[in-house]
């Protein structure tokens, strides 16, 4: 039963190890691209574009009554 929750253990640091290799392996190379201006400012622009769409959803989701008061 030891050896259960040894492995149980173990997966909160598999997890922790997938979601910084995917970071990493996303911000590689947009770090690298980021140094032309023009596509800085695209990046910076799709980061504000996800961020706020991301905050709609969410808003949407935890609110679901209709925008109009009516």
């Amino acid at each position: 039963m030891g050896e259960f929750f040894s492995n149980v253990a173990r997966y909160p640091k598999y997890l922790i190890t997938i979601i910084l290799g995917v970071f990493a392996s996303v911000l590689g190379p947009l770090i690298q691209r980021s140094r032309n201006p023009v596509t800085a400012v695209a990046l910076i622009g799709a980061l504000i574009s996800g961020i706020i769409t991301l905050s709609l959803i969410l808003h949407a989701m935890v609110n679901p009554s209709p925008i109009s008061g009516t």
